[in-house]
C-alpha cells in the first residue's frame, strides 16, 4: 500500500521596503547587548525612584501612531488591555509586573529621561528632538516599519526660490545677511538649528510654531519651513518643495529604553527582551507564507520529485 507523506513547502517573500534608507539604522539589540549598554550608562540609580517596583511602558496616547502601535503589539500577541478608554494606564496580560502608560510622544521621551518610564515606543524624530543626544536613551529596535516620514526643509516654488533646488544653492543666495537672515519656522527647535549649523548656513533665524507651518511662507512670516513630510502632498498643495540635501533625518517608530532602568530596575531587562523577541519574530514573519500539502507516494523523495516537476512550482528549486 502506498505510504502517505506530508510535505511542508515554505515560501519566503521579501517585498521592497517602503521606508527610506536611514544613516542611523542599526540592528536591534539582543538581551546581552541591552545589558552591556545599560552597564555603560554611568547614571545615578537613585534618580529612578527605587521604591517603584513595577515596570512602566510608555505608548502614544492619540492619533495614527497610537493606533498602529496597538495594532503591532496585538499582532505580537501582546494585546493592551484598557478597562476604561479615558484612563491613561493599562496592562498587557502576557507580561506581569508591567504598566502601560498612554502619553504624548514628547512626554514619553522626557519621562524616560526622568525615570518615570522605563521603555516606550515613539517616532525616532521625537527621540532625537526631545532626547537631544542624551546617552541614557537607547534605541532598542529602530525599524518597527510604520510611521515612516522625514524631517525636511521646504521652500516656496515661486519668487526668488523658483530656481533654487538644493541646500547649497539656498545657502549661496545673496539675499541673506545679518540684517536679513533666512527666516525658518519649525516645531523642531533643537534639530532644525543643529542641522543648518552643521551644514554651514551662517545667516539664519528661527521661530517656533506647532501647526499649519505650510502657510507661513505665503503669509510672509517665514522664508522656509522645517517639518515632517510623509507623502509630500501637503507641501505641493501649498506651493512648497523639498530641496536636495534638505532632509534633516528619516524617521519611523522605534522601541526605546532607559539605560539606567535596564541596568538597575528589576524586571526591565527581561521584559524588554521579551517584547524585543516578539517584535522581531513578527517583523521577520511579515511577507512569509507556509504552504502544507498532503500527497500520496511511496517515499518523500518521490513526492518531492513530483512537485518539482511541475513548471508552476519551479521556483522551489531556484529564484524566479
Amino acid at each position: 500500500m502506498a505510504a502517505s507523506f506530508e510535505l511542508g513547502v515554505f515560501f519566503q517573500v521579501w517585498p521592497s521596503s517602503p521606508f527610506p534608507s536611514r544613516p542611523f539604522s542599526r540592528p536591534f539589540l539582543s538581551s546581552h547587548a541591552c545589558r552591556a549598554a545599560a552597564s555603560s550608562s554611568g547614571g545615578d540609580p537613585e534618580a529612578l525612584q527605587p521604591e517603584r517596583t513595577v515596570v512602566r511602558f510608555g505608548l502614544p496616547s492619540k492619533g495614527r501612531m497610537a493606533d498602529e502601535t496597538l495594532s503591532l503589539l496585538k499582532n505580537c500577541q501582546l494585546s493592551v488591555r484598557q478597562v476604561n478608554p479615558r484612563q491613561y494606564v493599562a496592562d498587557i496580560p502576557q507580561l506581569s509586573n508591567l504598566e502601560v502608560w498612554f502619553q504624548r510622544p514628547k512626554d514619553i521621551v522626557r519621562k524616560l529621561q526622568s525615570g518615570d518610564l522605563d521603555i516606550g515606543i515613539v517616532g525616532f524624530d521625537t527621540v532625537s528632538e526631545y532626547g537631544q543626544g542624551n546617552e541614557d536613551l537607547i534605541v532598542v529596535h529602530d525599524t518597527l516599519e510604520y510611521g515612516a516620514c522625514r524631517l525636511s526643509l521646504a521652500i516656496p516654488k515661486y519668487g526668488i526660490f523658483e530656481n533654487i533646488n538644493s541646500l547649497h544653492e539656498l545657502a549661496q543666495m545673496p539675499q541673506w545677511t545679518t540684517e536679513r537672515p533666512l527666516r525658518i519656522v519649525t516645531g523642531f527647535s533643537y534639530l532644525g538649528p543643529k542641522f543648518l549649523k552643521e551644514k554651514g548656513l551662517e545667516y539664519v533665524s528661527f521661530s517656533t510654531a506647532d501647526g499649519a507651518l505650510e502657510a507661513a511662507p505665503a503669509m510672509g512670516i517665514a522664508d522656509a519651513i522645517i517639518d515632517l513630510v510623509s507623502s509630500g502632498m501637503t507641501l505641493r498643495e501649498n506651493d512648497l518643495k523639498e530641496i536636495e540635501g534638505g532632509v534633516v533625518l528619516a524617521s519611523q517608530a522605534v522601541f526605546v529604553a532607559s539605560k539606567r532602568s535596564l541596568n538597575t530596575r528589576e524586571g526591565v531587562l527581561e521584559i524588554t527582551h521579551e517584547i524585543l523577541e516578539r517584535l522581531e519574530a513578527h517583523l521577520r514573519a511579515t511577507g512569509q507564507v507556509t504552504v502544507v500539502a498532503n500527497m500520496r507516494g511511496n517515499s518523500a523523495k518521490e513526492v518531492a520529485e513530483r512537485i518539482l516537476s511541475q513548471t508552476s512550482l519551479s521556483g522551489l528549486q531556484d529564484d524566479t
